[in-house]
């Protein structure tokens, strides 16, 4: 019988310690969603809907998902063609300027959200974006950009660009040879990047937390109040139903991806 390395064994412990770690928080959250105690316990001292009913009774939490979920419609329907002709500019020019281009276009994912929260603010309250839908579409469109650019880029690194070139030599031009040739060969990486930035558009907190309010509240920002105010368990309610959502469309980009 073979023996298996210590090695290979501290690196298994390792991994399954940090999926734990990622898991356990999770699994706690959606029990507590049918508690029916009024107040977060866990465990659960008895099984309810109630929490769930509250939240579809609510006129102030489905106000603020129906705000969440038109933000996030609308910025992936900018962010998608956006990153994609971002990502083909970039995969398709040999220019040394395209590296400072890459960077700029990922510099979202590299600052400090707490930062690029502070700017908006300060930029959105002084041009009168602050607190409506536009402003938190633009917000959102600027952040989920670099998730298209990537999934899209690494589509176009795995297609073979003498296809196009063949298109365009029959006549076509750049842009009739993208859509007639290109695109339909890297649909599974722009759908996964479109899904990415509205999970990314659905689920984001802090820059929201600076730029939303008054009646265009997200759902992310009123839970993180109403977490902050009294301990609400319609929280674990809707945060269940965000896990749920979130990890069926991360499968299905997944599925998509491996496609």
């Amino acid at each position: 019988m073979q023996r298996i390395p210590l090695r290979r064994l501290i690196l298994g412990a390792y991994v399954v310690g940090v999926l734990l770690f990622l898991i356990v928080p999770v699994l706690i959250v959606i029990p507590m969603s049918f508690s029916d105690a009024r107040f977060i316990t866990f465990p659960p001292p008895d099984f309810s809907l109630r929490w769930y009913d509250a939240f579809f009774s609510s006129s102030e939490w489905l106000k603020a998902t129906q705000t969440s979920l038109t933000v996030a419609v609308l910025a992936t329907l900018i962010a998608t063609p956006l990153g994609v002709a971002a990502a083909y500019a970039v995969e398709n020019t040999h220019h040394w300027s395209m590296r400072y281009v890459r960077v700029i276009l990922m510099l979202p994912l590299m600052i400090p959200l707490i930062i690029v929260a502070a700017g908006l603010f300060l930029a959105f309250a002084k041009t009168g974006l602050w607190a409506s839908i536009t402003g938190l579409v633009l917000a959102n469109v600027m952040l989920s950009l670099p998730f298209v650019v990537t999934s899209v880029g690494a589509g176009l690194q795995g297609f073979d660009k003498s296809q196009e070139m063949v298109a365009r030599s029959l006549g076509m031009n750049r842009l009739r040879a993208f859509f007639a040739v290109v695109l339909p060969q890297i649909k599974p990486s722009v759908i996964s990047g479109a899904i990415f930035a509205f999970i990314w558009s659905l689920d984001e907190t802090i820059v929201a937390l600076f730029i939303s309010g008054g009646s265009n509240q997200t759902l992310t920002k009123v839970m993180f109040t109403r977490l902050r105010d009294e301990i609400d368990p319609t929280i674990a309610a809707i945060s269940t139903m965000l896990i749920v959502g979130t990890l069926t469309l991360t499968a299905f980009a997944a599925l998509l991806r491996r496609r």
